[in-house]
């Protein structure tokens, strides 16, 4: 039966997202002979006139290899809270009508939400109203349940171990602590596994609360056994025992959307002056999203394409592609966003970096 699929890129953008997309064009068009049209810029897309693109298989060549979405996206594309500016204020209405009456003008049988959290939530909540979806998921932090990784993250935490042994270089020629604060607003999987390959000294995620003055102690130890620097990296999320997240703006200043960052130069300066050491910051920020997808999220991104295609071609909506262990399959979008996948505090990873003499700040007992 000949049909029309189509598929967007919603939330951050990041490596792989180009293969999805290749995988899902070449899938439907040479399996099953059927038409993809592109959305552009995530669920902004179908909010007035409908900005697409028709996909064929000229224009996925050679888009393996590059970075980001050759479709757009946008983390603030949310239908059900749509910001929309009337006379110098902001305020969130609920189009998901629109979303909805645009998808069905298009003539698509089926959309491939391809995204993080959020996406998947808006993607289940649309099905509801009348748009049959399967969800790919992506993010770079790895925190989306159902399924072992998410691909972008597999590159993300190779751009941080690259970075973090170059720092080591220049750590040691001038005796001083650096601290890289990197991407993980509620799960410490980049930081945790990217400390580990690239060596780091101190560790801090969001899920291990986090006390100054171990900080300063597992550095003061190393002083003593003559390292005269260290390595310390800390997701965005991350916050001390006593404290709160360090945010750039709240949700209410930012459309929607809370911003956070600063957390490194909130520890940089802890440190260098409970210590009295020379400390740097180094906020790897985007560069974590940027550029070519590693092997594996190449070939992760190509199987969640054509999986979804296969999901399509069943009639199964409402699900979400899934790696686990070596194979795809598929879980409900429900189960997968119900909660996040976040780093076990006492979890083998977090006690193999502590045998390695990683420290995460763990407040001491009285």
């Amino acid at each position: 039966m000949s049909r029309t699929i189509a598929i967007l890129t919603g939330g951050g953008d990041c490596p792989g997202l180009n293969a999805v997309i290749r995988g899902v064009v070449r899938s439907a068009i040479l399996d099953h002979n059927w038409r993809v049209i592109g959305i552009e810029d995530g669920f902004d897309g179908l909010v007035g006139e409908p900005r697409w693109r028709e996909l064929t298989l000229a224009s996925v060549r050679g888009i393996l290899p590059r970075g980001g979405t050759i479709l757009g996206t946008s983390n603030r594309g949310n239908p059900f809270a749509y910001p929309v500016e009337n006379n110098g204020t902001t305020r969130m209405v609920d189009v998901s009508a629109e979303v909805v009456e645009n998808f069905q003008r298009l003539g698509a049988d089926a959309l491939v939400a391809v995204g993080g959290d959020g996406t998947l939530k808006i993607a289940l909540t649309l099905q509801e109203k009348g748009i049959p979806m399967v969800g790919v998921p992506k993010t770079i932090d790895n925190d989306l349940r159902g399924t072992d990784v998410t691909f972008g993250y597999n590159t993300a935490v190779g751009i941080v171990t690259e970075a973090l042994d170059r720092l080591h270089t220049t750590a040691e020629s001038h005796h001083r602590v650096m601290v890289t604060e990197v991407m993980g607003r509620d799960a410490g999987w980049i930081a945790l596994e990217s400390g580990i390959a690239g060596s780091a000294d101190v560790i801090l995620i969001p899920e291990i609360p986090f006390d100054l003055n171990t900080v300063c102690d597992a550095i003061h130890q190393r002083k003593a056994l003559g390292r005269k620097f260290s390595i310390v990296v800390v997701s965005e999320g991350a916050f001390p025992a006593a404290g709160r997240k360090v945010v750039q703006l709240t949700a209410s200043e930012n459309r929607g959307v809370e911003r956070l960052g600063g957390v490194g130069a909130f520890v940089a300066e802890e440190i260098s002056g409970r210590m009295q050491v020379e400390t740097r910051v180094v906020v790897l920020g985007h560069v974590q999203r940027g550029g070519t997808p590693s092997p594996f999220d190449r070939i992760l991104g190509s199987r969640f394409g054509i999986k979804a295609v296969e999901l399509i071609a069943q009639g199964r909506y409402g699900r979400m592609v899934s790696l686990q262990g070596r194979h795809v399959y598929d879980v409900d979008i429900a189960d997968a966003v119900d909660s996040l996948n976040l780093v076990e505090p006492d979890g083998d990873l977090v006690r193999s970096a502590e045998a390695l003499g990683i420290t995460f700040g763990r407040p001491t007992l009285p």
